[in-house]
C-alpha cells in the first residue's frame, strides 16, 4: 500500500517510537465485523443461528470478528437484518452514546447506518431517532439500511445541519456527530481514501467539523450528551477541534471515556493549548486493537438551553384510508400499528413515538413504511414485513437456510405451495425476509425490485 509521503512524515513525527508499529498494520489484512440485531433475536440464539465462525468484538456487546472467507452479506440472514457488516473500531462510537428507550436522539452524519441501526437497537424503537444525511445519493443507502434492521422510531431526513438546527433549537436528549474527515483511519479498509488525502484536505475537513459542531450544540437541550467520532488520526480534526469547542462554548464538558480492551486517550500535547481534559476522549488505533482508526469525544451541555417550541406531527390520513389500511391489518397481521399513521400521498407511514411536525423537510423515510394505497385495497411494502416477527402474521411461507428455496425468492421468482391464502410474509428460518401473495398454490414475488440478486 502505498501511503502519502507527507502522511507518511506526519505520522513519523506524532508516534515517534510507536511509528513503527504503526505503519507495520498497512501490511496485515483488516478486520471483518458485523452486529447481530437485537430487536429481532438475542445473543444466544443468534450464535447458535450463525453458520460461520465468530469471535466477541471485546468493546461492543453485539459485536463479533468474522473471517475474510465467511461472506456474511451473501448470505440471506443479512437480507433479513438478522446483522450489520461494520468495521469493528465504528462499533464503539454508539457505544460511547447509549441512548435509552423513549428518549430524542439525532444521528447528524448518519450515511450508510451503521451507527444509527446501532442507536435505533439501542433504543429499542422506543422514542424519536432523527438520521439525517446531506448527501442525496447517501441518504438512500442509510433508508435502506434502516429498513432492512426493522427500525419504526426513525424520521429519515437529507437536510443541511443549519436547517435543522433553526427547526429543532434545544430539542435533543443525544446527539451523534460522526463527522466527514479525512478519512485517514480508513485507509487499509479503502484505498480510495488514500488518492483524496493531503494537508489541506484535512485543513478543509476541520473548517467543516467545527461548522457542524455549531449546530449540533444549538439543538443540544441542557444535560444532553453530545458524541463526537471521526475516523481519522490527524490532531487538527480530533483533539484540536474538540478543543476550539470547549473554547467557544463554556457551558460544555468533557465527560471521560472508560478506556480498555486497547482503547488509548487523547493527546493533550496535540492540542493548541495542552489542555489536560482531553485525556477524556479516546483513540481507537489499529496497533493497539483489532480494528481501524477512530477518535471519540463525548461532551455534555451544563447550561440552559433555548426551549424548543414546536410541534408534534398529526395524522392527516382520510378516513377512507385509514380503513383500508385497518381492514389489511385485521386480515393479515395479528397485531395492530398504534402509532400516529401519516400520508404521502397513497403511501402510508406509521410515525415515531412523539414524532416532531416535519413540514418543509426533505423527509425520505417517516416512520415505518406500512405500504400504499391502491384501488380499494391496501398493498403492504417491504419495510413492514422486516419490522414484523413471524407471531404477528396469520400466515407465512417458511424457507430454510439450507435449502435453495431462498436464492428463488431474493432472486424474484414465484414460489409453489399448495394454499390459496393471500398476502402471506415469507420467512427465512422463521424470520421475515418479505411479501409473497399467495393464490391457487402460486406465490406471486414482492420482493422489492432493486434489491434482488442478480
Amino acid at each position: 500500500m502505498q501511503l502519502p509521503d507527507a502522511f507518511v512524515e506526519k505520522m513519523s513525527k506524532l508516534l515517534q517510537e510507536e511509528a513503527s508499529r504503526f505503519f507495520a498494520t498497512y501490511q496485515e489484512e483488516k478486520e471483518n465485523g458485523l452486529r447481530f440485531n437485537p430487536l429481532k433475536m438475542d445473543r444466544d440464539t443468534f450464535l447458535k443461528l450463525v453458520p460461520f465462525a465468530l469471535s466477541p468484538v471485546p468493546f461492543c456487546p453485539t459485536g463479533f470478528y468474522y473471517g475474510a472467507e465467511a461472506q456474511p452479506g451473501k448470505h440471506p440472514y443479512h437480507a433479513a437484518g438478522l446483522y450489520y457488516i461494520q468495521e469493528p473500531s465504528a462499533m464503539f462510537v454508539a457505544e460511547t452514546l447509549r441512548p435509552k428507550p423513549g428518549e430524542k436522539v439525532l444521528d447528524l452524519c448518519a450515511a450508510p447506518g451503521g451507527k444509527t441501526t446501532q442507536l435505533a437497537a439501542m433504543m429499542e424503537n422506543k422514542g424519536f431517532l432523527l438520521a439525517n444525511e446531506i448527501h442525496p445519493k447517501r441518504v438512500k443507502a442509510l433508508s435502506e439500511n434502516i429498513e432492512r434492521f426493522g427500525i419504526t422510531n426513525a424520521l429519515v431526513t437529507n437536510e443541511t445541519p443549519e436547517k435543522l438546527a433553526d427547526r429543532f433549537e434545544g430539542y435533543f436528549d443525544k446527539i451523534l456527530v460522526d463527522a466527514p474527515c479525512s478519512g485517514e483511519g480508513m485507509f487499509r479498509k479503502d484505498e480510495e481514501a488514500i488518492q483524496y488525502w493531503s494537508e489541506e484536505h484535512v485543513q478543509q475537513c476541520s473548517v467543516k467539523q467545527r461548522h457542524i459542531l455549531d449546530c449540533a450544540y444549538r439543538m443540544l437541550k441542557q444535560g444532553g450528551i453530545l458524541v463526537y467520532s471521526t475516523c481519522t488520526f490527524s490532531p487538527e480534526e480530533n483533539e484540536q477541534t474538540v478543543e476550539a469547542f470547549l473554547q467557544k462554548y463554556s457551558d460544555l464538558k468533557l465527560i471521560s471515556i472508560e478506556k480498555s480492551n486497547g482503547i488509548q486517550s487523547g493527546k493533550p500535547e496535540w492540542t493548541i493549548t495542552g489542555i489536560n481534559e482531553i485525556k477524556s476522549t479516546a483513540r481507537l488505533w489499529p496497533h493497539h486493537l483489532k480494528g481501524e482508526g477512530h477518535f471519540v469525544a463525548k461532551i455534555q451541555k451544563t447550561a440552559p438551553s433555548a426551549h424548543w417550541n414546536g410541534k408534534n406531527a398529526i395524522s392527516n390520513v382520510s378516513k377512507q384510508s385509514l380503513r383500508d389500511y385497518r381492514t389489511f391489518e385485521k386480515t393479515i397481521l395479528k397485531t395492530e400499528i398504534a402509532n400516529t399513521i401519516y400520508a404521502f400521498q397513497q403511501h402510508l407511514f406509521a410515525l415515531p413515538d412523539d414524532c416532531p411536525n416535519f413540514d418543509g423537510l426533505k423527509v425520505v423515510r417517516a416512520g415505518l413504511h406500512l405500504g400504499e394505497l391502491k384501488k380499494q385495497r391496501f398493498e403492504p411494502n417491504h419495510a413492514l414485513a422486516l419490522a414484523l416477527k413471524i407471531e404477528d402474521v396469520l400466515h407465512t411461507v417458511d424457507l430454510q437456510s439450507s435449502s435453495a428455496e431462498w436464492n428463488k425468492y431474493l432472486r424474484g421468482e414465484t414460489l409453489i405451495t399448495n394454499g390459496d391464502r393471500g398476502w402471506v410474509v415469507v420467512t427465512i428460518d422463521g424470520y421475515p425476509l418479505g411479501w409473497g401473495k399467495e393464490v391457487k398454490g402460486i406465490v406471486k414475488n414482492f420482493y422489492p425490485k432493486g434489491l434482488r440478486v442478480v
